[in-house]
């Protein structure tokens, strides 16, 4: 008895086949998309490149331009006046960083006769900045009569204005409040 391949395993090897070719085909065009993405060596240009070379020569313009991506954040982050926050394990292959930004807290306080305005500008990660400030006024005789805030990308700009209490004559309390607000955000 002869046995006659079945119609439908020859047509699922056509298929095969079929979905094979095509599978290539959009390969050999996914290669040359990626291909004519990546910056080439006008010397290397009249020369075909094989499939790897090609691969590898896409991989390393990945890594030149996450190296120069990092390098182009931290410059931002500099002339931003921020920093990046980096926990360093002590296994070197564990190395953490957190993305977290703090900008460096900054207050000034200016006196004028018996009113006090206060001027705090910090990151949005030290928000108590601001009430610890309130209470440092409040606990030296002043009493708040305005206060508000505006908030420009990661920069939140606090605007204190107080008075002199009528329970409170003392002279040195401005001084007193500058001192302490220093100590509070300077660490001073």
């Amino acid at each position: 008895m002869e046995c006659k391949p079945s119609s439908s395993s020859s047509s699922s090897r056509v298929d095969r086949r079929t979905i094979e070719k095509n599978r290539r085909i959009q390969m050999k065009a996914l290669y040359s998309k990626l291909h004519s993405l990546v910056p080439h060596d006008p010397s290397t240009t009249q020369q075909t490149i094989s499939v790897p070379d090609q691969l590898q020569e896409a991989a390393n313009y990945i890594k030149k331009l996450q190296i120069k991506l990092e390098k182009m954040k931290r410059e931002k982050d500099k002339l931003m006046g921020t920093t990046k926050l980096e926990i360093n394990h002590d296994n070197d292959i564990n190395n953490l960083k957190l993305g977290a930004q703090h900008k460096t807290p900054q207050i000034d306080i200016r006196e004028s006769g018996s009113s006090l305005e206060a001027i705090l500008i910090t990151g949005v990660d030290f928000q108590f900045l601001f009430s610890e400030t309130i209470r440092v006024i409040h606990e030296e005789g002043f009493e708040v009569v305005n206060a508000g805030f505006s908030i420009l990308n990661d920069t939140v700009y606090h605007t204190i204005h107080a008075q002199i209490g009528e329970s409170c004559a003392q002279t040195d309390g401005v001084s007193r409040i500058i001192e302490r607000l220093n100590n509070i955000v300077y660490g001073n």
